[in-house]
């Protein structure tokens, strides 16, 4: 079955509640409106990033509509890297992460691109934060300590993703002597 989402200015809504559940327990994309840890069903649309968005499209399990116009993928390639900062190397890594079987969701609340999942949220905490760089970006040693204290303050693993076709993940481990 197809779903259908509506374009807004940043995101797509699935605004009919049954198909909203049906997306978030096929892999916890979206987030529920107005519900901060979604359990078992719910009652409100889902709002899904841009990132999320495509990956959907792509998988050809939704639809997006611009008013009553369906938006094709090409069009809302143009219009997602118009308005999604860095969208086509964080969609390589989100994409990659997802087709290893990881459920990837927004992890600006963790200071990061992406928090990463092995079996999703409400059933485990987010083991990993994914920054994405560009290949060839060197990584000064604040921005690594940075990084590192921010991870292991929220007790996640670091992980610094350059985009690609195969994206290189790099992931750090912190500890006390």
């Amino acid at each position: 079955m197809k779903y259908s989402g509506q374009l807004l200015d940043r995101s797509v809504i699935i605004w009919d509640i049954g198909e909203a559940n049906e997306i978030y327990k096929n892999g916890f994309y979206g987030k529920p409106l107005g519900v901060i840890k979604p359990r078992g069903q719910f009652d409100s649309p889902l709002i899904m990033d841009f990132i999320e968005s495509m990956y959907l499209v792509e998988r050809e399990m939704i639809d997006i509509y611009n008013g009553e116009k369906l938006v094709k993928a090409e069009e809302l390639w143009e219009i997602f890297e118009s308005k999604y900062d860095r969208f086509v190397d964080k969609y390589s890594v989100y994409r990659a992460l997802r087709n290893m079987g990881l459920v990837v969701i927004p992890g600006m609340k963790f200071g990061g691109d992406f928090a990463v999942y092995r079996k999703g949220p409400g059933l485990e905490h987010a083991p990993y934060i994914v920054n994405v760089v560009k290949g060839g970006h060197l990584l000064g040693a604040s921005e690594l300590v940075l990084a590192g204290r921010l991870a292991r303050s929220v007790r996640k693993r670091f992980i610094i993703a350059v985009p690609g076709k195969q994206p290189t993940l790099l992931g750090f481990d912190w500890w006390k002597p």
